[in-house]
């Protein structure tokens, strides 16, 4: 891919595509599937360079990894992971790494974890306190928090992992996965009280893999229990399409006028969803057919249809459900009646990169009012003038919310360091040329 991409302003669009696997489901398909005793068959599989990262990890820890076709690999595990020949390197994948983290924290082995630059950058206590707390040890190797790191087993430290009872101040499914694959290997019973919910795409997959997992409410929230010495079975995993990325073309057909664009195949699991309903809120044509199962999860075929959005105020509690796509969202509010507050984001600030302050950034040189705040950002909507180029900071979720909003606003926009797209959503630019856009 090019330096630079640009987005120039383009006539409606149209057409009925479908989005790339869900990246969530994609990486826990393949950690699960090689901690697994037996075969794991996966199709619709995200093959961006995410989990193609995590794919690398599970074979160097041991597992028999192919790829049959487009989307389909072949996982054979062997009922646990080994001390893997080198440095285990995810490349751009936090859900990669700290989940990855969490599975082999279990097992009598050594492993080293690295990542490019921006991974480096990103906090890594969240995930090796928890572990330390169950008996698993950890080496900073170059500064703490961060990546490089390196892990023992706690099957190395003393015996097996303890089990822990982990109450989260603040809702992440990484962080929770990460617990609950360890706790696979533990001693006694293992929980992780949420105050809100999160993604449960990890819940969902150990019961596909033979695991059992309690979940019970409480509050707004939920507390999951997993009991430990459990073994997993080699399964099927059909993955649906990833809300996350279905995000981007529908947006384009909310806001190019005279639009009707159409994802096939999204997941629709309501833990995930927050976007489409903050949309709906904001007055988007936003409509769901052919409803069916895939995965063990809801999916659909949703269509975005042109939209005179209004700003709205987006709950606070809805974040947990919609952390990634609140940059493209922000997009969105750049062109609707009135104002849009986003607060109660703070988690933004250290995904692949600090979300709020660059889409804060890209928005005001594109011409949009926007206010940021320490943990979160309130956009005003008008004319979007565009003639920018924006700074993406390597962040692929930066780049494909500019790139859309260059495609109804005034003067073309531009993003540098698109490579990073792949990450998440192969084929980007394709797509969305497809549809009728203008993106070269």
């Amino acid at each position: 891919m090019t330096s630079r991409l640009t987005a120039h302003r383009s006539a409606s669009l149209a057409g009925t595509v479908r989005a790339p696997g869900d990246k969530s489901m994609s990486h826990r398909s393949m950690i699960l599937g090689g901690m697994a005793a037996g075969v794991t068959e996966v199709e619709g599989l995200l093959e961006g360079d995410d989990v193609l990262a995590t794919a690398r990890a599970v074979q160097a820890f041991g597992a028999k990894v192919q790829r049959t076709g487009e989307g389909r690999w072949r996982i054979e595990g062997a009922g646990g992971f080994e001390t893997p020949l080198s440095v285990i390197d995810c490349g751009n994948a936090g859900t990669g790494v700290r989940l990855l983290m969490g599975a082999a924290a279990g097992y009598s082995l050594t492993a080293t974890f690295d990542g490019d630059g921006s991974l480096r950058k990103r906090p890594m206590k969240r995930v090796t306190a928890p572990l330390a707390q169950m008996g698993a040890r950890f080496g900073w190797l170059a500064a703490e928090d961060r990546l490089p790191l390196t892990l023992t087993g706690g099957a190395l430290t003393g015996g097996a992992l303890k089990a822990i009872d982990y109450v989260q101040t603040v809702a992440s499914a990484q962080v929770k996965s990460a617990i609950l694959l360890a706790g696979l290997n533990a001693e006694g019973v293992t929980s992780v009280l949420e105050p809100e919910k999160s993604r449960d795409h990890t819940e969902r997959m150990l019961r596909a893999f033979g695991a059992e997992v309690g979940v019970e409410a409480v509050g707004e929230g939920w507390k999951v229990t997993l009991k430990g010495g459990q073994p997993l079975t080699g399964t099927f995993v059909a993955v649906p399409g990833d809300p996350s990325s279905a995000a981007f073309p529908l947006a384009a057909g909310l806001i190019a006028p005279g639009s009707e664009v159409t994802v096939e195949g999204v997941m629709l699991n309501p833990l995930r969803t927050g976007l489409f309903d903050t949309w709906v809120e904001m007055g988007a044509d936003l409509t769901v057919a052919n409803r069916r199962q895939a995965g063990g999860e809801d999916v659909g075929d949703v269509t975005a249809r042109f939209s005179r959005l209004k700003g709205v105020v987006v709950p606070e509690a809805r974040a947990a459900s919609m952390i990634d796509e609140y940059p493209i969202l922000a997009a969105t509010a750049a062109f609707a009646d009135g104002v849009t507050v986003m607060r109660g984001v703070g988690e933004m600030r250290v995904k692949e990169s600090d979300r709020i302050s660059l889409m804060v950034e890209g928005l005001r040189a594109c011409g949009v009012q926007v206010e940021e705040e320490p943990e979160g950002f309130i956009v005003t909507g008008g004319p979007v003038k565009g003639g920018a180029t924006v700074h993406t900071a390597h962040d692929h979720r930066i780049a494909m919310s500019h790139l859309v909003l260059g495609l109804a606003a005034d003067q073309p926009v531009s993003v540098d360091e698109p490579g990073m797209i792949a990450t998440s959503f192969p084929g980007f630019v394709e797509l969305m040329n497809r549809l009728g856009g203008r993106i070269g």
